[in-house]
């Protein structure tokens, strides 16, 4: 990530260890709606009713509790975030406070919507690519979507937003789809950062077959990053997240460290399972049983390897290991060179 947000994460991280506490946000999964004009295969959030589907969270109410959690950064996802009608206003108002704002999107609407945002350091578009056109149109089951995504990606590159991308994958992935795609997206069209995923089963999603398991999942990243890829993909992860996909070494979930809050509230445990919710994000970290969920105690998390339960776990070791901290500072000042 750029050197000013490692440094204003950093200093955040710090500043919890002298205040004593043990459970806090990185980044808040601030989900405004539920509503998208896509059907991806692998998510479930459009099997809401109808009535849930046309909700659209205040800006008051989405501000109000990033702000009452105290992370420092922010996934705006959904849904479409780009169907919210007052979107820009709830990235405004985050931005002017400092907080760091992903904005998640498919990208069909984001040429349309493009002008009603304002480049800014603390602000980047997170566009979902999940191969390419053939493989990442199938995905979200409509033609033309990739086309549609990478002329965005240009027109906002163009404009001079910062673009990040997304890219989830599956068991129908092989090491060649994983380098494909990220080879086009580092080297072609350019991206700042990417992010990588095994997909989740979402329990609603209507796809549940092709879900990676934990040893799929450290196959298909250790052959993926041979040769040198790792190192020369501009990857938003820790590198000791990138050491536990390829299995290098494993580590417990924090998924306190991101948590959700929805137009139900504060969501039990993370944004991938749902156990109810609660009003308040005090609530959410002193009345959670946390020591019940992760691989190995609960499950539904036995093949979990997503980024939201664990790249926390990797940044506070990495902060936790002088090391470590050497290791990740030199390939953030390594990236922003490149």
């Amino acid at each position: 990530m750029p050197l000013r947000q490692s440094i204003k994460v950093a200093t955040y991280l710090a500043e919890q260890k002298l205040r004593g506490r043990d459970k806090f946000p990185l980044i808040v999964e601030l989900e405004p709606l539920f509503a998208c004009n896509l059907k991806c295969e692998g998510c479930g959030k459009i099997q809401h009713p109808a009535g849930v589907l046309k909700q659209r969270m205040p800006v008051a109410q989405a501000v109000g509790a990033v702000l009452e959690s105290g992370a420092p950064m922010v996934s705006i996802a959904g849904g479409e975030p780009l169907m919210h009608p007052q979107i820009d206003e709830i990235v405004r108002q985050l931005t002017a406070k400092r907080k760091y704002v992903f904005l998640c999107t498919n990208a069909v609407l984001l040429r349309k919507k493009i002008d009603k945002f304002t480049p800014s350091p603390y602000f980047a578009f997170a566009v979902h690519i999940d191969g390419l056109r053939e493989r990442h149109d199938e995905s979200v089951a409509k033609e033309g979507v990739f086309d549609e995504a990478v002329a965005a990606i240009k027109e906002a590159k163009r404009r001079g937003f910062r673009v990040t991308t997304n890219s989830t994958f599956f068991n129908t992935d092989t090491p060649q789809t994983v380098v494909e795609v990220l080879n086009y997206l580092n080297d072609e069209l350019g991206v700042d950062e990417m992010m990588i995923s095994p997909a989740y089963a979402y329990e609603k999603a209507p796809d549940q077959e092709h879900f990676l398991g934990v040893e799929q999942t450290r196959e298909l990243f250790r052959k993926a990053f041979a040769g040198g890829n790792r190192r020369r993909w501009r990857l938003n992860h820790s590198p000791l997240f990138l050491d536990f996909l390829e299995g290098k070494i494993d580590f417990p979930c924090t998924a306190w460290a991101i948590p959700n809050y929805s137009l139900f509230g504060w969501q039990r445990p993370c944004y991938l399972m749902s156990d109810g919710y609660v009003p308040t994000y005090r609530e959410l970290i002193e009345e959670t049983d946390w020591d019940k969920y992760g691989r190995g105690k609960d499950p539904r998390c036995a093949n979990c390897m997503a980024h939201c339960g664990y790249e926390p776990t990797a940044v506070l070791a990495t902060t936790g290991s002088l090391k470590e901290s050497l290791r990740a500072l030199r390939e953030t000042v390594s990236g922003n060179r490149g």
